[in-house]
């Protein structure tokens, strides 16, 4: 099965006439003070949602946020009814989060409370409870470990919502409202659209557990045990990292956050350390992309990093795909572990960036230039040293 993770930017490339409108629209942009009633039909599904405008087109189109974090793209086609509500937009409680996400899904889902996560899953609850323990390390490890170099996150409007399905086929069936055809290639993915994790378990183990009472630490051990374990735990904590930086202010959703940036962080984070009891802890090296970069290194194109940090085509390209994110893990890695200061102040400015403000290559390229006192390649010689010689 083809494993690359889902590229944000699927639905981003769907709905592109709508943004480049808003993006052009000279109306208004709506301030946090202010909230709307939308009720619109997108195909034969009627919708009635509560939330805020963040941009409007001079047609009437609306980029809205819901008050279950949902950001919807609605067209002038679709739109029935809007009215002003009084007061500011409020997010939906844990409680209130939880009956609606019951209402949405099929029947046979649970939801599982933790501090930070709903976790909503029709599998094993000890395989949602082991799901649902590594979002929680993540979510402390992740938050203090950019406390420690000086970025001080805010918690998420919204508990983080992640979907748990029991078989592949199920999540199939979810996954091809918004990835089509794709869905079946794609083994977890998190959205923008929704702001929501859904994956479904890879070993097996939570199929084979059904109707049999199991331990949370029995769960644990065969999960960590099966040729699957790495992958397993790499993509829950891959998702988890970008839906973590997309809401607790590390990135804006819909901004143009360059994708080596996006990827390499979230590959930063994934590197499964299945000796540890739980499956991962932070700090490790992400074999499976030093292999692949060591495997590249020489070949590599003199411009590499240049194109790779003015333009996101590398990855929508098949033939390259692979190496593009191996490259954007290497240049991640290397920036945060030998210029940390410089990478908070470059990823705290583009966090700044307004919805579908679309930067040019060459803005990109000032940015990047601004935050880290030279050109990509300026760092070229030495990032391929330091990701060489890991160990």
């Amino acid at each position: 099965m083809h494993t690359q993770h889902f590229s944000r930017w699927t639905r981003f490339l769907q709905t592109l006439p709508l943004l480049l409108a808003l993006l052009l629209a000279s109306r208004s942009t709506a301030n946090d003070d202010t909230c709307d009633r939308l009720k619109f039909s997108r195909g034969d599904q009627p919708y009635d949602v509560v939330g805020r405008v963040l941009l409007e087109a001079q047609d009437g189109g609306l980029l809205f946020l819901a008050d279950d974090n949902i950001l919807w793209d609605v067209q002038p086609s679709e739109l029935q009814e809007r009215q002003p509500q009084s007061g500011p937009l409020k997010f939906l409680t844990a409680e209130k989060l939880k009956s609606r996400l019951l209402g949405e899904l099929p029947p046979g889902f649970q939801v599982l409370d933790t501090p930070h996560y709903l976790i909503c899953y029709n599998t094993t609850r000890p395989y949602a409870q082991w799901c649902a323990g590594l979002f929680e390390r993540l979510y402390r490890a992740f938050h203090g470990y950019w406390k420690k170099q000086g970025l001080e996150l805010h918690a998420p409007d919204t508990p983080l919502v992640a979907l748990v399905f029991s078989s592949e086929e199920g999540y199939v069936e979810y996954a091809n409202n918004e990835l089509g055809d794709t869905a079946q290639q794609i083994i977890g993915y998190y959205s923008l659209h929704t702001n929501r994790i859904a994956m479904y378990d890879l070993t097996g183990v939570s199929a084979a557990r059904q109707g049999r009472r199991a331990k949370s630490s029995s769960l644990v051990n065969e999960i960590l045990s099966d040729p699957e374990a790495e992958r397993t735990v790499a993509t829950v904590i891959h998702e988890a990292t970008h839906q973590m930086a997309f809401n607790c202010g590390m990135q804006s959703r819909f901004s143009d956050v360059p994708l080596w940036l996006s990827e390499g962080l979230a590959m930063y984070f994934e590197p499964p350390d299945l000796d540890n009891r739980s499956g991962w802890r932070l700090g490790g090296i992400n074999r499976n992309r030093w292999q692949r970069f060591q495997s590249i290194s020489a070949q590599r194109a003199p411009d590499s990093l240049m194109t790779l940090v003015t333009s996101d085509e590398r990855f929508r390209n098949t033939a390259v795909a692979e190496d593009t994110y191996a490259e954007s893990w290497a240049l991640c890695d290397y920036l945060i572990r030998k210029h940390p200061q410089k990478f908070v102040a470059y990823a705290q400015a583009l966090a700044q960036q307004k919805p579908l403000e679309v930067r040019t290559p060459a803005q990109r390229l000032a940015d990047f230039k601004l935050h880290f006192g030279t050109d990509p390649s300026g760092f070229e010689a030495d990032m391929v040293t330091h990701v060489l010689n890991l160990r």
